[in-house]
């Protein structure tokens, strides 16, 4: 997968193509929380094999640490480590912007791949995003 810095309106479209393929039309959750007022200041990024986008995530920076948001991969992707491959790539970008502090609200399904990944469960109190459990969970990079 080559992942890029959506740094075209293109880039950005095809990063809200594959979120809506993932959140709106998969998970149920409804546009209007899925694209929000902080879709400008964040850094977004899309994954693509060879011309098709197939991962998608943004990054915002939020005090002293990087928030990670938004990390999806097609459904018919999925299983081929393309969610690790993006995060990394995340994880990268925030370490060059001197950034060593990464958090996420991860959804409860995939709290163990987030574990795997070096994040630790904040408070093992879940709470409720777009209808959907989520738990915090934070990583020194």
């Amino acid at each position: 997968m080559n992942i890029l810095i959506a740094t075209t309106d293109q880039h950005r479209k095809d990063a809200y193509y594959v979120r809506e393929e993932v959140f709106v039309k998969e998970q149920g959750v409804p546009m209007t929380l899925e694209i929000d007022d902080l879709e400008e200041e964040a850094i977004h990024f899309i994954g693509y094999q060879g011309n098709q986008p197939i991962a998608a995530s943004r990054m915002r920076f939020v005090d002293d640490y990087a928030k990670m948001e938004r990390i999806c991969v097609r459904k018919n992707s999925r299983g081929k480590g393309l969610g690790k491959e993006i995060l990394l790539a995340m994880e990268n970008k925030a370490l060059k912007e001197n950034i060593k502090k990464a958090k996420l609200h991860a959804q409860v399904q995939a709290k163990d791949f987030y574990k795997s990944l070096g994040y630790s469960v904040l408070s093992d109190k879940e709470f409720m995003d777009a209808g959907i459990p989520h738990v915090a969970m934070v990583k020194n990079l």
